[in-house]
């Protein structure tokens, strides 16, 4: 490996960084998950006893822990992990699937770009066992752009992830399964901001140049553009303009009760992230809206980005009872 003056990371071959990634990840955690290669895929380390449905999500490498370190109790069965930004292949699907089908039918859970989506229909085609799909859209920043038609899948990924996770263990149907993860996904909205670029390592240079005194308001998870870019502003200023976009969407009623993820895109520091949230619930607090339940950190990440993300879901019972009920995974764990 040649020292890259533009690109610092820990790498022996670039061609090889997701499979030597993958075994640690599945070295690491072996009492939780185990990996699969060739095709790649990742599945829980114990097979559910009782019938469930299985869920299965997954999506272009870079994004960790998304997806990969949501398998677990209480969220996916199994994870299909592509190259860097590009999405898994039909066959990872079937293979995932047919590893972990459990009687009771697959639920695909899929950010909303075109890759993506393309490649989970050819793969749900493949299979034999019943199936359903959530299509992720939670972005509120931009309709269209040149990964997705329509809103792109974001940081709300995780949350549809663990409530649906949830109700699938108590033996839900594939139906209100799906139902369910609907329903969150329309209760959710995000929107993100970026101060640089992130690195592909097989590119060996940033996506895209952007001046020291600038920002990308609104960024995608893999670097794309979003609303504007503009000077920087202070985190008060900015999670206030985040903020008010996403109750736009969601139009929320003073009184409601809503759960606030500040996402890392992880190149901030856990300083940082915890700053944003200090001005996203007093922004909320201003607007009589009640943030009940919160997680702050690096979740659904692009890389070695620097910049952040803010995501709203509007909660009621069934969300907070799924979001509490106890999880075990690699990046998410938690009793109640």
């Amino acid at each position: 490996y040649k020292l890259n003056k533009i690109m610092k990371k820990f790498v022996n071959n670039v061609d090889n960084i997701l499979t030597e990634s993958l075994s640690g990840f599945g070295k690491a955690h072996s009492s939780i998950i185990k990996v699969n290669h060739a095709p790649d895929f990742i599945t829980r380390a114990n097979k559910p006893s009782k019938p469930k449905v299985s869920l299965i999500s997954g999506g272009g490498s870079g994004h960790e822990p998304l997806h990969g370190g949501f398998v677990g109790h209480g969220m996916l069965d199994a994870a299909c992990p592509g190259q860097v930004f590009s999405a898994p292949t039909p066959d990872q699907m079937e293979a995932a699937a047919n590893a972990v089908h459990n009687d009771k039918g697959i639920l695909f859970i899929v950010k909303n770009y075109s890759g993506d989506i393309m490649n989970f229909e050819m793969g749900s085609d493949m299979i034999k066992h019943d199936h359903d799909t959530i299509i992720v859209n939670d972005d509120v920043a931009v309709e269209d752009s040149t990964f997705t038609t329509g809103r792109r899948g974001v940081a709300g990924t995780m949350i549809v992830e663990k409530t649906v996770g949830s109700l699938a263990e108590t033996g839900a149907s594939l139906e209100e399964c799906k139902n369910f993860g609907d329903h969150v996904n329309k209760m959710t909205g995000s929107m993100g901001v970026a101060f640089t670029s992130c690195t592909v390592p097989a590119a060996g240079k940033p996506t895209f140049d952007i001046s020291g005194d600038e920002m990308e308001f609104g960024v995608g998870i893999h670097g794309e553009p979003g609303r504007r870019r503009e000077k920087i502003k202070s985190a008060n200023e900015l999670s206030k303009e985040i903020i008010e976009s996403i109750l736009d969407d969601l139009k929320l009623n003073k009184g409601d009760e809503v759960l606030l993820h500040v996402n890392g895109f992880g190149g901030t520091p856990l300083m940082e992230l915890y700053l944003l949230f200090e001005c996203g619930q007093k922004l909320l607090n201003e607007r009589n809206i009640k943030v009940s339940r919160s997680i702050v950190g690096n979740y659904t990440t692009s890389l070695d980005m620097a910049g952040g993300s803010f995501t709203i879901t509007k909660l009621n019972e069934k969300i907070v009872e799924h979001w509490d009920s106890p999880v075990h995974t690699a990046a998410l764990r938690w009793k109640m």
